[in-house]
């Protein structure tokens, strides 16, 4: 994974640097691993915060030492709060994980995918049997987590793996002076098992570290779980942006002081500053999310419910991003047709974001006209939006470009925070006017 490039002694000074370009190097990546995975190694009080981050500048003006010399797959675990554990401790470690995050850092292609595994996910955990991944790190820690992990995603290497304790997050948006994100709709719930109120209105808001929990853990709604996964998305993108700016920046010594306590990690000094060195490069087009394709389970299938994975969807998404065949494969499983071809049968939903109420049914008319097969029109979205989104739900970047490069209009959000039931969403902002439809 690494190259060393011109080594250097490892000084309380060096350690300082490293920590802090973990933070700002995650940052950039919108990864989520160096900000908080940079906090597992002693934090040397030697070095004033002043001098930190002028060894910082220097350091990102001269270059790191060590580079992502082959593409790394990095698990990252959210765990849940465990009762009467303190912060740090192995026990702060030992619950279910309460967000499950892939990453795949390739600097071939110079990208980071995140693949997002819903905590009901259903998979066979060794030594324990079938039930959520959420209870693999629970059972036998990190190691039973990243081979559960690994066997039900074709057996696709976990090179290392990242546990945030609960609390971590909730402090990390209040250093960070909070973070501005969309709640779509009323959240009022009681979450009696983590302890958490959540109370939030609708609309644009700052929130800060308990509201910001509070809005990546509701799940009380019609997509339970998966909702939680999209707003999870939906606050990692609001993070980097928060992040990547001069006034954080300058703070980060300080933010670091205080969540070096949070983050359990098999990471190496060396391959944290080569995520750093990889992370100060990446551009926000670089960065995708996706969610792991599947269906809710039926009442009457299963005693608990589950998230039951699509395995096609999943193969698809593995081949294009983790370059992970099923055995036995020589070739891809999934035939698709060229990206260019507009008879593409892909799941396109349209949702009204513009003040014209017609916006999305004629996009929608446009399309079928232009020989897409399986386009509908869904619920509007709850707020007008300026640009016209094209969210490539199911990961399938080139076809959203292809739809964008058609419309002439948009942007290509690389989440998987549209319709679940779509492979491209097609939100349509007040821009669309400017889309090569026919005349009404």
């Amino acid at each position: 994974m690494l190259t060393p490039l011109q080594r250097f002694k490892k000084s309380p000074a060096a350690h300082w640097i490293a920590r802090s370009g973990i933070f700002l190097g995650i940052a950039m990546s919108a990864a989520m691993v160096g900000s908080l995975v940079a906090v597992n190694m002693p934090l040397p009080g030697a070095v004033s915060p002043k001098e930190g981050r002028r060894l910082l500048g220097d350091l990102v003006k001269s270059g790191f030492q060590y580079q992502v010399s082959r593409p790394v797959n990095v698990l990252v675990m959210g765990i849940d709060r465990v009762p009467g554990a303190t912060d740090g401790s192995p026990e702060s470690f030992s619950g279910r994980s309460d967000t499950m995050l892939l990453l795949r850092v390739d600097p071939k292609k110079e990208s980071v995918s995140m693949l997002s595994i819903p905590r009901d996910t259903q998979v066979d955990v060794p030594g324990v049997g079938v039930t959520k991944i959420n209870q693999a790190n629970a059972s036998g820690g990190p190691l039973l987590a990243r081979e559960s992990v690994s066997n039900a995603l074709n057996h696709v290497k976990v090179d290392r793996y990242v546990r945030i304790s609960t609390n971590a997050f909730r402090e990390l948006v209040d250093k960070l002076g909070g973070v501005r994100v969309y709640v779509p709709q009323p959240m009022v719930y009681t979450d009696n098992t983590q302890k958490l109120n959540i109370n939030l209105a609708q609309g644009w808001q700052t929130l800060n570290g308990s509201q910001a929990e509070q809005f990546a853990r509701f799940r009380k709604d019609d997509l339970g779980d998966i909702g939680r996964v999209q707003r999870q998305q939906s606050m990692i993108k609001a993070l980097r942006g928060q992040v990547n700016n001069p006034f954080t920046i300058a703070r980060i010594p300080s933010i670091i002081r205080d969540m070096q306590k949070y983050v359990d990690s098999n990471l190496s000094f060396e391959e944290m500053v080569a995520l750093v060195n990889f992370g100060l490069k990446m551009e926000q087009k670089d960065f995708k999310m996706v969610l792991l394709p599947g269906r809710f389970s039926s009442a009457d299938e299963f005693r608990a419910s589950y998230w039951i994975m699509d395995e096609a969807g999943r193969d698809r998404i593995l081949q294009d991003q983790f370059q992970v065949t099923k055995a036995n494969d020589e070739a891809p499983s999934i035939a698709t047709p060229p990206e260019s071809d507009p008879s593409l049968s892909l799941r396109i939903a349209v949702q009204n974001a513009a003040d014209n109420p017609n916006a999305a049914r004629r996009i929608a008319n446009f399309l079928t006209e232009k020989g897409y097969q399986n386009v509908f029109v869904i619920e509007p979205w709850s707020e007008q939006e300026n640009n016209t989104q094209v969210i490539a739900q199911n990961g399938q970047t080139k076809a959203a470009k292809s739809l964008r490069d058609l419309l002439n209009v948009g942007e290509v959000e690389a989440t998987s925070t549209g319709n679940i039931d779509s492979d491209l969403t097609l939100r349509v902002g007040n821009d669309w006017a400017k889309a090569p439809l026919p005349k009404e």
